[in-house]
């Protein structure tokens, strides 16, 4: 290790080395980055105290490498699991602590499905000091101007330019040294995400689960919580702990949540189960810029579904408030993912999601068939960017509505069912009518009746219901090849 002003100050690491087995390949990449950020968090400390070093410092995130030789086939059941033919194909790793059973079982079927072992080494993208001491809590980076020198003069920073969704989008198909991806999201793309979710969320993003639950209304949060406590009285249930703003946890029903004096902008708790099964339950609030922003963070996660159970304009006379609405197409003019998915693509509904949300309606509600139809209508959703677009003139709006076939509108099931298709997470609507600007019903004090406020209160008991009904599914139906492209990345 050289300590001049031309050299880098490196972390001592070992290099590259094959695994056949998938646990092996997990603990020494959760070697290599303890072994970097450690280097980076020491010396951050050390320049916080003692000035600026005489070299750069650096340390680099570990990857993985695969090399297949043969087109000879792979059993291909799974949407995932398996490269399409012979090269070299590689991603980087950052927190495989928190990635660890995703990334044993990503692993463990490259190895069943090629029958080739994986090499594991010191990545050439360096990490950013950031990202390195963002999970120590004190720990913080100063804003540029405070020290006497600036950062980048030492440390590796974020680099905005290499953290992109590029891969996702199908617009790169190789990495510079000629490797194709192996995940879809990059080791710096996923530290980007994992502390904008701390910061809009409040929670550590090692309490989120796989199945994720989105709300534009603070009444379901209140029924989240009461859930969570009767299920948290039931040993049966299978869940073990509720966390709420602010990483607060309780165990027990009785546990006491301490007031958080500001919430954030998209407060988020969470029922969990020790094998992170559980559900995740995120306010994302009105717009769909919001629910653009919570998905493309919550997306590097790799959760095994979303849904949307919120409320909607109903566009049709014969509904009542408090209906349901099951989204089984969307029209877009939401806008904020035109440039990365195109309105053109189709964004289709997912039998599995489909019947587990019309499974769990008709378990709660005891409706079945035709008499289901009293209470639910399937159809389209449309979604807008603007809140008051009933004070427009309606020629437009209403022709367009119609000619879709539209029965519902909002402002985020499109965007997160179009994120969910995009980042290869199944997705999933079920709305509340909650006023009918079109006949004279707007979203006005004291128009709920009665039946409104009982369908409500089951709304968030129907989602959960769906989730976990879905949480019986074999992973491999959900994950289906609805949602994979010509040449996917081999991890999910």
């Amino acid at each position: 290790m050289q300590d001049d002003a031309r050299a880098y100050i490196l972390p001592e690491s070992p290099g590259p080395t094959r695994f056949d087995d998938a646990e092996a390949a997990v603990n020494r990449l959760e070697e290599l980055y303890g072994r970097a950020t450690a280097h980076l968090s020491h010396y951050f400390n050390r320049t916080l105290t003692e000035g600026r070093p005489k070299a750069r410092v650096r340390a680099f995130y570990p990857e993985i490498r695969l090399t297949v030789s043969t087109f000879s086939r792979a059993d291909t059941r799974l949407s995932f699991g398996h490269v399409s033919g012979p090269g070299t194909y590689a991603t980087t790793v950052t927190r495989p602590d928190l990635f660890r059973q995703y990334l044993i079982q990503q692993i463990g079927l490259l190895m069943a499905h090629h029958n080739v072992p994986v090499e594991i080494g010191p990545s050439t993208t360096p990490i950013p000091v950031h990202f390195a001491v963002a999970g120590n809590p004190g720990v913080s980076v100063p804003q540029e101007g405070v020290l006497d020198f600036s950062l980048r003069d030492v440390f590796d920073v974020p680099d905005l330019a290499t953290t992109n969704d590029d891969i996702v989008n199908g617009t790169m198909t190789a990495y510079a040294d000629g490797a194709m991806p192996l995940a879809p999201f990059t080791a710096q793309r996923v530290d980007y995400s994992l502390a904008r979710l701390a910061h809009y969320t409040a929670t550590d993003p090692s309490h989120f689960q796989n199945h994720v639950l989105f709300t534009n209304y603070q009444f379901y949060v209140d029924e989240f919580e009461g859930f969570a406590r009767a299920a948290l009285a039931d040993p049966a249930s299978g869940y073990t702990a509720f966390v709420a703003t602010g990483n607060q946890i309780i165990s027990t029903s009785d546990g006491v949540l301490q007031p958080v004096a500001k919430l954030p902008q998209m407060p988020t708790y969470h029922l969990k189960r020790a094998d992170g099964q559980g559900i995740t339950l995120v306010n994302i609030g009105v717009g769909p810029s919001n629910a653009k922003t919570a998905t493309d963070h919550i997306a590097v996660l790799r959760p095994h579904a979303w849904m949307m159970v919120g409320h909607c304009a109903g566009l049709r006379n014969s509904q009542q408030l408090g209906d349901f609405v099951l989204a089984h197409a969307y029209l877009r003019e939401d806008h904020v993912l035109d440039d990365d998915l195109p309105v053109w693509v189709p964004i289709p509904a997912l039998a599995e999601i489909q019947i587990a949300l019309e499974d769990a309606v008709e378990e709660i509600t005891q409706l079945e068939g035709f008499e289901l139809k009293r209470i639910m209508r399937t159809g389209t959703v449309a979604t807008i960017d603007n809140r008051n677009w009933e004070l427009r003139d309606q020629s437009g709006p209403v022709l367009r509505l119609s000619q879709s076939r539209a029965i519902a509108l909002d402002m985020e099931s499109a965007t997160i069912a179009a994120n969910g298709f995009r980042f290869r997470v199944p997705y999933g609507t079920l709305l509340c009518v909650s006023d009918k600007p079109l006949h004279g019903e707007l979203k006005l004090p004291g128009m709920a009746s009665d039946f409104y406020k009982t369908q409500v209160a089951r709304h968030l008991q129907i989602g959960i219901r769906a989730m976990e009904l879905l949480r019986k599914m074999p992973l491999e139906r959900i994950h289906s090849r609805k949602l994979r492209s010509f040449d996917e990345t081999a991890f999910l």
